[in-house]
């Protein structure tokens, strides 16, 4: 058996602080990790802290969260354990989304999920259907709907009776730091989030039905 670990984060973000205000629910991200450090988190994000939209299959470290002047970062651990057959499936996922460069984030799920409760777009997740997607391939809870369709707040619920750990973590610097809070030109800013938005829709309603 080995141990694989579903992190929920209170992201200091501003659009985490929205989400915690409309939600009621103080953890607004989530992540996977695969050693009880807790110093690399497997997720789908944010590829640039200024730049939002900028977004898709990310290896994020403890500084992306207590980035600035924040030196801790809040955080529910819950550990799974997993037989061989089902962790090599979930490296099999990570990796198939890793090297596929036509991955996105799943934006509109996201911003509607509270309304929708979750939909599929072709080649794409978000923080909470790609985490699920792994507790579903893990085998470790019995999942009574669509992986895409479960908020942080949902997978929190699922996952009682694996709890491992909650507090904060302690900032540790990565090599990328600087390099992820590097702000962009405005320029940049609208071109790249224009064309997620436009890329997202043609998928939508060119792509439904596809098979990944």
């Amino acid at each position: 058996m080995k141990n694989i670990y579903i992190v929920l984060i209170k992201a200091h973000t501003g659009l985490g602080k929205l989400a915690k205000t409309i939600t009621k629910y103080d953890y607004t991200h989530i992540a996977v990790c695969f050693d009880n450090k807790l110093t690399e988190f497997i997720t789908y994000s944010r590829r640039r802290h200024y730049l939002p939209l900028d977004a898709g299959f990310m290896y994020e470290y403890r500084d992306y969260y207590a980035f600035g002047k924040n030196n801790k970062v809040r955080v529910k651990v819950f550990r799974l354990p997993v037989n061989d057959d089902c962790y090599i499936n979930v490296k099999e996922f990570i990796k198939k989304c890793k090297n596929d460069n036509m991955q996105m984030f799943n934006l509109f799920s996201m911003l509607t999920m509270s309304v929708i409760h979750g939909f599929r777009i072709y080649k794409s997740h978000n923080c909470m259907s790609f985490v699920a997607r792994i507790t579903e391939l893990s085998g470790a809870v019995k999942m009574n709907k669509p992986y895409y369709r479960y908020s942080i707040k949902e997978l929190d619920r699922l996952l009682n009776g694996y709890e491992y750990f909650e507090g904060n973590l302690k900032r540790i610097s990565s090599k990328d730091y600087e390099k992820y809070m590097k702000k962009p030109l405005l320029s940049e800013y609208f071109h790249v989030s224009a064309d997620t938005i436009f890329t997202l829709i043609k998928r939508m309603l060119f792509c439904n039905g596809i098979e990944e």
